[in-house]
């Protein structure tokens, strides 16, 4: 990878991960329309422990309160709204680990990855994430969340497994049908990225330690520093300003995308 590459990925990561616009093909495209040579599973780790350590910064008082009391009511001590938030996330993560666990040992996940798998998906679920955002009641807040609400969201977070689909588009999707607020949508969806984020970098560095690929520290170390940055920035911004902005510049940019990457398509 030379630095203009590096520089580009990295930024691309941290600033579509937690945006309704799917990280992934952002980060598969670069290589297909520009001929970009692969940047390899080290690089992949990398980013990723970059987002990760990003929400988990902007969200470590939350954090704290939903282990503190998970932990409390194992032991007997009642339950809380951080306690039934707690097992939420964690319940509404296990159908995207058997999912993608599935897609991995069929090796379906590397068949999808395609301009055209991409191109579709990013118009359709771009017109959904807007019908969402304009018939939902936007009403509820994140404590109103019951567990079936939790695992709905969670089947729906399976689909962000198909490249262009987008893991927190399809999971503010699903809440906001449901009739939560944009925030409290937002808010879960990030709270939700924490373990399947976790799960990626997990099976990334699995996949890594059996790896002959050569690791390069330096860049490694940039690519997380400048994608946990840049992270860091979006989550605050975008939870600053979804309640005036709405989806709509993110469905506008969706299907402006889906449109010109029909044009790519062989």
């Amino acid at each position: 990878m030379d630095y203009v590459q590096l520089v580009v990925l990295a930024l691309i990561q941290g600033l579509t991960e937690f945006l309704p616009i799917s990280s992934s093909a952002h980060l598969i495209l670069p290589a297909q329309l520009l001929d970009w040579p692969d940047q390899g599973l080290a690089f992949d780790v990398a980013v990723h422990v970059g987002t990760l350590a990003a929400v988990m910064l902007y969200f470590r008082r939350d954090i704290f309160l939903l282990v503190r009391d998970w932990l409390l009511s194992l032991t007997g001590k009642g339950s809380t709204p951080h306690s039934r938030m707690a097992w939420h996330v964690g319940l509404a993560t296990l159908p995207a680990v058997v999912f993608g666990l599935l897609l991995k040992t069929t090796g379906l996940d590397e068949a999808m990855r395609s301009v055209a798998v991409i191109a579709a998906t990013t118009l359709v679920f771009g017109a959904l994430l807007g019908v969402a955002d304009f018939l939902g009641k936007r009403t509820l807040r994140l404590d109103d969340m019951t567990l079936g609400q939790a695992m709905m969201i969670g089947l729906c977070q399976m689909l962000s497994l198909i490249p262009g689909t987008s893991r927190s588009g399809v999971t503010m999707t699903a809440a906001l049908m449901m009739g939560f607020t944009r925030e409290a949508a937002a808010r879960f969806s990030f709270l939700l990225s924490i373990p399947v984020i976790m799960g990626a970098g997990l099976l990334l560095t699995l996949d890594l330690a059996g790896s002959p690929e050569p690791v390069d520290w330096g860049v490694l170390a940039g690519g997380a520093l400048l994608s946990g940055l840049s992270a860091l920035l979006c989550i605050h911004l975008f939870l600053g300003f979804i309640n005036r902005l709405g989806m709509l510049p993110f469905v506008v940019y969706r299907l402006a995308l889906g449109v010109v990457l029909l044009f790519f398509i062989h």
